[in-house]
């Protein structure tokens, strides 16, 4: 059987001569009919208008309303959403060697619904850089066959047209007026749809403003086109220096103990599931028992993602200043190591969004025997908690002592409670409620079951965190030392229809941005800083954000910068000297 080039408008052999069934082939002669690129663009539009936007349909539907204005605003954003994807579309309209760009919007469209369904996630700009730095293993917890079946559904239709309909042949400077006369008529249809309806949908989307991210796959595209341009802009830009004056301060004096400090960076961990803070349910049973322990119950976070938070809570902008920032500034890893401490970040999750970059880092599965894989890694390579602890002696001894002598700053990127697969985080005999949810679709699991993995979780992160305080007291001969936790944001367990996190800022549930913050000080180290237990126990329901992190801990290792704010140092009224 032979088949010419798709992209000519020759006849193509069919599904005649493979003894298919009449209606078959009658339906493959349908798809098979002469199109020009033209009509493949709103054909294509009008499709995934209909099949690649259920999210947006049911938001509408939950919003409600009288039946003629949800009507009339469901009308205008279909109208608004087909033109929109006919104007992006007519910068593809041509007769040769579209058709895998084609399908490749309609496989974007198709993902993105299954995610906006399965998981309630919208699609906005830092929802799309999420995606584009997520590594392997967190790829490997979000397929199943439900994905593949959930993307078929919509994919299938439009990949057998797309193989199968004739393209004639027609001149570049027709093609190029075609082109032009289409989006011409696009955006006028546009901006005659927002003039008529602008009684009706400015108010929507100023109110709901997450329906502008469910317009499938218009959002996915925009979002995607703004976070991989992002980082080409960031990197034009000069690095801010924040480092210049930084110093050891007095304590660090010739003949001082030098300080090992471990600063955790938890990964999607609630407050409001860590028994310190009042939850019902025993999941820091360790940490309880725990002398010294602190855990400050009002605490939020700069964003409901990683890469969100991640670069904030080390800025010592804070949040505002942050994300209206126009250059890329030093943190807080930049000017401990300035000031002389050693640093070391170690890592399992899928990297430190920039904050590292500088400083000395490694992967916590770097380094691990075979033996220690098989304890702590699976067979994708994934590594529990534990792993991070595995040879920090050996980390330890590999610094200069020079750099030693003078203080170590550790800090550890867990993998925490990252979901969906939140029952890889805790390890199989460790597991304290049962019985749990063992999938990634958690909308199928029971609302209890998927809680029990979530808390197992957090149980294995109040044994990392008490494992950590070990390692730590038993270098008390050599050091004074501390521990800091805090996680960078927090998660939906199903709560109005929600999973996961990231949603933006503004809209997001208090749940994915209310975050713990624990502490731990050795009596040597509360002493050189002249801190009082009871003024610190008595501040724990202060109300905290990350813009709180880096000032304090500049503070707690007593390192001198004309960046540090003492109205930000969560410690500093709690110091007698001062």
């Amino acid at each position: 059987m032979h088949i010419p080039s798709p992209d000519t408008g020759e006849p193509q052999s069919g599904l005649r001569s493979r003894g298919a069934p009449g209606w078959l082939q009658s339906f493959d002669a349908w798809l098979a009919q002469p199109l020009n690129p033209q009509q493949i663009v709103l054909r294509l539009s009008l499709y995934l208008l209909l099949t690649a936007n259920v999210p947006l349909w049911l938001q509408l539907a939950r919003i409600g309303g009288a039946p003629s204005l949800y009507l009339r605003s469901a009308l205008a954003l279909a109208v608004l959403l087909v033109c929109g994807m006919v104007a992006i579309l007519a910068c593809t309209a041509w007769t040769r060697g579209m058709r895998l760009v084609w399908w490749l919007v309609a496989a974007v469209a198709a993902l993105a619904q299954h995610y906006m369904l399965t998981y309630s996630v919208v699609m906005d700009p830092g929802m799309a850089a999420n995606v584009l730095q997520t590594d392997a293993r967190e790829v490997a917890d979000l397929l199943g066959l439900r994905l593949l079946l959930a993307v078929a559904a919509v994919l299938a239709l439009p990949t057998w047209w797309l193989l199968r309909v004739r393209i004639p042949p027609m001149g570049t400077l027709r093609q190029v007026g075609r082109n032009l006369v289409m989006l011409a008529l696009a955006l006028a249809i546009a901006t005659a749809t927002v003039a008529m309806g602008s009684r009706e949908l400015a108010p929507l989307m100023r109110n709901h403003p997450q329906l502008r991210y469910q317009l499938n796959p218009l959002a996915s595209l925009y979002s995607t086109a703004v976070a991989a341009m992002r980082p080409a802009f960031a990197r034009s830009q000069a690095l801010v220096p924040m480092s210049a004056g930084a110093a050891l301060g007095a304590t660090h004096a010739a003949g001082a103990r030098p300080q090992l400090f471990v600063l955790v960076v938890g990964e999607t961990a609630r407050a409001d599931h860590f028994a310190l803070n009042g939850y019902a349910r025993d999941t820091t049973p360790q940490l309880a028992a725990q002398q010294g322990v602190l855990s400050w119950r009002n605490v939020y976070s700069c964003g409901t993602s990683t890469l969100a938070s991640l670069p904030c809570m080390f800025s010592p902008l804070g949040k505002e200043r942050f994300e209206a920032r126009k250059g890329e500034y030093e943190n807080l890893l930049d000017v401990v190591q300035a000031a002389g401490m050693a640093v070391l970040w170690l890592d399992n999750q899928s990297g430190c969004k920039g904050v590292c970059e500088r400083v000395p880092h490694a992967q916590a599965a770097d380094g691990l025997t075979p033996e220690q894989r098989r304890q702590w890694c699976d067979a994708s390579g994934e590594c529990r908690d534990m792993a991070l602890l595995t040879n920090l002696d050996e980390r330890l001894a590999a610094i200069p002592a020079q750099q030693r002598e003078r203080g170590v700053l550790l800090v550890l990127h867990q993998m925490g409670s990252h979901g969906p697969a939140y029952y890889k985080r805790s390890a199989a005999g460790d597991k304290r409620f049962v019985p749990e949810c063992r999938t990634e679709v958690l909308a199928d699991c029971a609302h209890g079951e998927l809680v029990n993995a979530y808390d197992n979780s957090i149980a294995a992160t109040d044994a990392f965190l008490v494992r950590t305080i070990d390692w730590l007291r038993a270098r008390s001969s050599e050091y004074d030392s501390g521990l800091l936790y805090v996680s960078d944001h927090g998660e939906s367990l199903g709560e109005y229809g929600l999973f996961l996190h990231g949603l933006p800022y503004g809209m997001a549930p208090d749940v994915q941005k209310h975050v713990p913050l624990i502490a731990w000080l050795d009596a040597r180290l509360q002493q050189r800083q002249q801190l009082s237990t009871d003024c610190l126990r008595a501040g724990l329901d202060t109300p905290l954000t990350h813009d709180s992190l880096y000032h304090t801990m500049l503070g707690v290792l007593d390192v001198r910068s004309p960046s540090y704010r003492p109205g930000l140092d969560m410690l500093a009224d709690c110091r007698r000297s001062e």
